[in-house]
């Protein structure tokens, strides 16, 4: 296998993917590159499994190459879990990552600050069955917005062991910690020993 599509248009995802997969010769495009004009996937799973199938499966079926997507998250143990699934939508698409973080520091504010990353990846590769993968990223929730790195949530979820928010990671440093960087690196022995 030398060339994925990525069912994304996030360019820091499609970045942290490309960084992983480009060291073991796979070429690795986003959708933009496979398709003209944007294409609508219709996120409605109830987990973030759920909607990874849904995302590769669906751009998978319509180019016929090998299709990796993710549905990843943010889960604050004080907020029930939220934001979750809805990570992406919390507070509505076009607030800034600014005001939804502002948010989650206000409303751990004197709380269990316990948080982690999701990653659920699904590979769905023509004719086979999809290969799951998920990982975790453990943290918690920042007293204030700090970092430059990164993109969402990273800026407010600061890592214990590491002394510092996932925003104020190299990208190496995030490659060897984060949720997504795990489920690639699981992804990479699959392909592997395929």
């Amino acid at each position: 296998m030398k060339e994925i599509v990525v069912a994304s248009t996030n360019e820091g995802k499609i970045k942290e993917i490309r960084a992983m997969l480009n060291e073991i010769g796979i070429d690795v495009k986003s959708i933009k590159d496979v398709f003209d004009e944007e294409i609508e996937i219709e996120e409605n799973g109830q987990t973030f499994k759920d909607n990874a199938l849904i995302k590769a499966q669906t751009v998978c079926n319509l180019i016929h190459k090998p299709t990796l997507a993710d549905d990843s998250g943010l889960e604050v143990k004080a907020m029930n879990g939220a934001p979750g699934i809805y990570s992406a939508r919390f507070m509505g698409h076009d607030t800034s990552y600014d005001i939804k973080n502002q948010a989650i520091i206000d409303a751990v504010q004197g709380k269990e600050r316990e948080a982690r990353f999701v990653c659920a990846m699904v590979l769905c590769i023509p004719n086979e069955e999809p290969i799951f993968i998920e990982e975790y990223f453990n943290g918690e929730i920042n007293d204030k917005i700090e970092g430059e790195n990164g993109f969402g949530y990273d800026p407010i979820f600061y890592v214990p062991e590491l002394g510092k928010t996932s925003a104020s990671l190299t990208l190496e440093e995030k490659n060897q910690y984060s949720h997504r960087a795990k489920a690639l690196k699981k992804l990479y022995q699959i392909l592997k020993e395929k």
